[in-house]
């Protein structure tokens, strides 16, 4: 995988800060919810935007401040037509939008005037390769080449889809591991057998079959997304119900995550052990684990974060052992995704 290096590069810049914490006393308490959050915004932007990714992070700023912005109303009363008026937030909105689009205007066409037809392995530079590509076959029409605003929301979609969701996994499989040491001992055993002294490597990351287990079980017990939303384009039969176009439904993640006629009485506990044959034997080959959703809209960035998760947590363990803090407040808080509300205190040890 071409972007394994970025992620390995924002990995060691977040070991290095915790390291320089833990330095003095070989332990300290430490929140790792920002940097956990800090880092998967960092790899967003190297994978996004390469050699500009600095500039990408100012982009990404702005979008998780509209994002900030835009979840607030789902904890007031809706009032249709809203979004509509001049009001102070939604002249916020439009602003930020505005200058996202500007910004990420500003690095395509700065990127055009240096590729010469090759581009970088990022996904700026993977796009335009694309539409060179279809230039030069004479398919460059408007059906099959991308403007710059669609390249513009392509970069602004991998962002919001992919930075907190995996930040979120990390910080709960982290939660979780703390609070079951027998696990994270057994995990890290895995990744040193893996890599020992070496760097993590895209080979590497699919002999972890105990980190896979562990990141199953974390994202079954605090899904990324706490729900999921489809709509019926014709009249669709779902178990006795016939439901007529036009409806939208609600998909309640956690709901079926949690279901102990699903999973049985301990459904609300943390035991990895249930995909050690793999999912279609721990779901019994019902559709009931989708933590990025099924079918031809699941997401498409899922083995991205899966990745990321990964070379996250081996080097993780492989630097530090970690446990609660007494300070820790065990808060989960549910929006579109399933965050700490008081952030994940934890003491971390470095490995020497």
């Amino acid at each position: 995988m071409l972007m394994v290096p970025a992620m390995y590069s924002s990995c060691c810049e977040m070991i290095s800060k915790w390291e320089v914490s833990v330095s003095t006393k070989g332990s300290c308490e430490l929140d790792v919810w920002p940097y956990l959050s800090n880092l998967t915004a960092d790899v967003i932007s190297r994978t996004a935007f390469g050699s500009d990714y600095e500039e990408g992070k100012q982009i990404f700023e702005l979008q998780k401040e509209q994002a900030d912005i835009l979840m607030q109303p789902l904890q007031s009363i809706y009032i249709p037509g809203w979004r509509f008026l001049p009001t102070k937030t939604n002249r916020k909105i439009r602003k930020i939008y505005s200058e996202v689009g500007a910004l990420v205007r500003n690095i395509i066409n700065k990127r055009q005037r240096t590729m010469n037809g090759e581009g970088d392995n990022d996904l700026l530079g993977i796009l335009l390769k694309s539409n060179l590509k279809a230039t030069d076959q004479e398919l460059g029409s408007k059906n099959n080449k991308m403007t710059v605003e669609d390249i513009i929301e392509e970069c602004k979609l991998f962002y919001l889809a992919g930075q907190e969701t995996t930040s979120v996994l990390l910080v709960w499989t982290m939660v979780l591991l703390s609070k079951h040491q027998k696990w994270q001992a057994l995990a890290r055993e895995e990744v040193l057998a893996v890599f020992g002294d070496n760097k993590p490597d895209f080979g590497g990351l699919h002999q972890l079959k105990t980190v896979t287990m562990i990141l199953n079980e974390v994202m079954r017990l605090y899904s990324p997304v706490a729900f999921l939303t489809r709509y019926t384009h014709k009249n669709t039969k779902l178990g006795g119900l016939v439901l007529p176009a036009g409806i939208e439904l609600m998909v309640p993640t956690i709901a079926i995550h949690h279901d102990p006629k699903i999973w049985g009485q301990d459904s609300k506990k943390f035991k990895p052990e249930r995909f050690s044959e793999g999912i279609v034997k721990a779901t019994k080959g019902q559709v009931t684990f989708f933590p990025f959703g099924g079918g031809p809209r699941i997401c498409i960035g899922q083995y991205f974060a899966l990745v990321e998760a990964k070379i996250a947590l081996a080097m993780i363990l492989k630097h530090f052992y970690f446990q609660l803090s007494p300070s820790y407040v065990h808060a989960p808080s549910f929006m579109l995704t399933v965050k700490p509300q008081h952030g994940a205190h934890l003491i971390l040890q470095k490995i020497f």
